[in-house]
């Protein structure tokens, strides 16, 4: 018969916990049948700030199922983070972090639909509390800038996940911000050398959304529906960033999409 305690533990909904890497600890006990009760938790709700015991929700977005399973067996080392959903496109990352509300989602940069930024911009805008964790290929000071600039407070290299990708979502739940240190000693010696205006130059963030989606060959008006903007706005839009690049046709935005790494050639 469990001892007191351990009914206490069981039955107490602030002490559930996962124990998949833990079998030799006993299951709970149904008398009245004499079995073991099995049971699946899906954990619901924003989980506790803190405590190293609780359990910690990550959502990984990614369009490449490779990708997505390295990154997934990486944070199932740890016995108290669980994977709550995958994502291969942004659109898909911000319903499923609606769905599930994860304290950390692992986002690549470079995803169909919506890019990393732009997802982390729909949660701002929904008030989803969960912290984004930017994952990219690129050696890129202005994707670095555009990111501080959109309030990511991770970021890190693909190349550099299986060495600290626990470091960085560590950091992130316990609400330190992670970058990767080449892009941001980059940036601070960029800052250091006073160049001037260089976030004035930058598309914003919004901007780049729409000449993403332009690249992929959207219109006006399936744009505005994907990012919740009218016709209009997504002209507007579309022309500043054709006036800030110095642009005159849709084949030349795609081509910057190419080149900055908005879109696949």
């Amino acid at each position: 018969m469990p001892s007191a305690l351990s009914r206490r533990q069981y039955r107490s909904p602030g002490h559930l916990r996962v124990l998949l890497d833990n079998p030799q600890r006993q299951a709970p006990y149904d008398h009245s049948t004499s079995r073991p009760v099995t049971a699946v938790v899906r954990p619901t709700g924003p989980g506790p700030a803190n405590g190293n015991d609780v359990v910690k929700r990550i959502l990984i977005a990614d369009d490449h199922e490779i990708v997505r399973s390295g990154l997934r067996a990486i944070v199932e080392t740890r016995s108290n983070w669980i994977v709550s959903g995958e994502a291969t496109d942004g659109e898909q990352a911000v319903a499923l972090a609606l769905e599930t509300r994860p304290d950390i989602m692992i986002v690549d940069y470079s995803m169909p639909i919506m890019n990393g930024l732009e997802v982390s911009r729909r949660l701002k805008a929904l008030r989803v509390r969960t912290e984004v964790l930017i994952l990219t290929m690129h050696e890129s000071e202005e994707l670095l800038t555009e990111a501080v600039l959109a309030g990511i407070r991770g970021f890190l290299f693909k190349s550099d996940a299986r060495k600290h990708l626990i470091s960085a979502v560590e950091a992130l739940l316990d609400g330190r911000p992670y970058f990767t240190n080449v892009l941001l000693e980059k940036l601070l010696h960029d800052y250091r050398a006073n160049k001037q205006n260089r976030a004035d130059m930058l598309l914003t963030s919004r901007e780049q959304s729409v000449v993403q989606l332009i690249a992929e060959g959207h219109t006006n008006r399936s744009i505005g529906a994907i990012l919740k903007l009218s016709v209009k706005t997504v002209e507007t839009h579309r022309a500043s960033a054709m006036r800030k690049l110095r642009m005159s046709s849709t084949a030349e935005l795609v081509r910057y999409a190419v080149r900055k790494k908005l879109v696949s050639p």
